[in-house]
């Protein structure tokens, strides 16, 4: 089994890793940065939104399980607001702009596509903001911030923000979750 590579941002990490960790045929979330340069990949760094760094993560799956393609209806339907321009709700900065960076050629046309499907469907009734980057470099956040919501389930910001995205997920794609 060969695993593929999504690097995706949608604002915090915590809440777009706790999505993607449900989901059947990932075998790994990594929090994360990219965008910048290796010498400002860190969390008060990149907090300043000065560095081009987007708080990121990088999903390893199994393609035979789960595809690219699947990967980023969950993104753009339950993991995060691909309308909101260097924002997620409260989170603001360039570092919480929607942007996913490809690592294929394949994957850019793929990403392209669900976007001009998700725009003709009118789905949403702003345009959809998501910028397409080639990935440079993936960076991985602190241990600290590795499986975060996991590990502080009552954590407030975890409550409020990454709770309703996994019951967003968990509802509207069951055919996706891990058994």
């Amino acid at each position: 089994m060969q695993l593929h590579q999504a690097v995706l941002a949608g604002g915090c990490f915590w809440c777009t890793e706790a999505v993607f960790q449900q989901l059947d045929g990932v075998v790994s979330v990594i929090s994360g940065y990219t965008g910048g340069a290796k010498e400002t990949a860190d969390y008060h760094s990149v907090c300043t939104g000065l560095t081009g760094h987007a708080e990121a993560i990088e999903v390893k799956f199994d393609p035979e399980k789960i595809s690219f393609e699947q990967i980023l209806q969950v993104f753009f339907l339950a993991a995060h607001d691909p309308t909101q321009m260097n924002r997620q709700g409260n989170d603001t900065g360039t570092q919480y702009r929607s942007a996913i960076f490809y690592t294929t050629a394949e994957q850019k046309q793929i990403a392209e596509s669900v976007i001009k499907d998700i725009t003709e469907q009118g789905i949403y009734s702003d345009p959809v903001v998501t910028e397409l980057s080639p990935l440079v470099e993936f960076y991985p956040a602190e241990t600290h911030h590795q499986n975060f919501c996991n590990l502080n389930p009552n954590y407030p910001y975890v409550l409020a923000v990454a709770v309703p995205k996994v019951s967003k997920t968990r509802n509207k794609f069951t055919d996706l979750l891990k058994k």
